[in-house]
């Protein structure tokens, strides 16, 4: 299983994130993007959209994708995160980015633990996230922000935003993300597909609108040590997940098959 060193573990606790190049190999990544394609074109109400009809999010594909299914027990991602987090975790929350090409809004300045204590009452912030870039992530197509450091000074209070986009989200004035930012400054990690990105759940982040011709695609394994879960069952289950039982990581190989024939299938088109 994927280890982090000493260095990058003082990194993480220091800055509150850690930037991983390239984990992935473009073939898992490409095949893992032409899944989320088939997803985005269903109906299911786990995918939300945006105001043009544009992609925004597919919640729980793990639960009804093979491939995805596969990915959220990947070594490579759970690994890191049981080591950070000191025991077993379960998944509290999958789900799949999209910011489309001229389309994908913002997503605001917010904590993802302001979210997961008011609505989840998850306990403690022992949870944390770990994204997957499926394509080139750049600073014109609606990078991540980061605002390093901002994890350290506990959960921020929030208000509930209903309006600005698609997705209810507890979102930072602009006061408290000026004084953060000036404190900070504001980082956004870029790279190709496969790298990873692994965020302390009090880090303040955020994502600018995407009005550029490239679309960016992101999963994110909401990831919460086990002891740590959930006591509050407001939102629907495949928005908040209720299944504490212990992720066990598969092998590292886990995607080669799916791979493989999607390699295949791509070769024959």
């Amino acid at each position: 299983m994927m280890k982090l060193t000493d260095a990058q573990l003082t990194e993480f606790d220091r800055e509150g994130f850690l930037f991983l190049p390239e984990v992935f190999s473009e073939s898992e990544a490409g095949m893992l993007l032409a899944e989320a394609h088939s997803i985005y074109a269903t109906d299911r109400e786990e995918v939300w959209r945006e105001a043009s009809g544009a992609p925004r999010t597919a919640f729980a594909a793990h639960l009804y994708n093979d491939a995805f299914g596969r990915f959220g027990a990947h070594p490579r991602l759970v690994g890191p995160v049981m080591q950070l987090l000191g025991e077993a975790v379960y998944m509290h929350q999958f789900k799949v980015n999209a910011k489309a090409a001229f389309d994908g809004e913002v997503w605001q300045w917010h904590q993802d633990y302001g979210t997961w204590q008011r609505d989840d009452a998850m306990p403690e912030p022992r949870a944390m996230n770990i994204a997957v870039f499926l394509e080139p992530v750049s600073v014109a197509n609606g990078p991540l922000m980061f605002i390093p450091r901002s994890h350290r000074a506990g959960v921020f209070e929030a208000g509930h935003d209903l309006e600005t986009t698609s997705y209810p989200l507890w979102t930072l004035d602009r006061e408290t993300v000026s004084r953060l930012a000036e404190e900070g400054g504001i980082v956004a990690p870029t790279g190709p597909a496969g790298s990873v990105i692994l965020f302390h759940g009090n880090l303040v982040h955020a994502s600018p609108a995407n009005i550029s011709p490239w679309n960016r695609t992101i999963v994110y394994l909401s990831l919460c040590a086990v002891s740590n879960h959930i006591r509050q069952f407001t939102r629907k289950e495949w928005i908040a997940h209720r299944d504490f039982t212990p992720i066990e990581p598969l092998a590292d190989d886990c995607l080669d098959e799916l791979v493989a024939r999607w390699s295949s299938a791509a070769a024959a088109e």
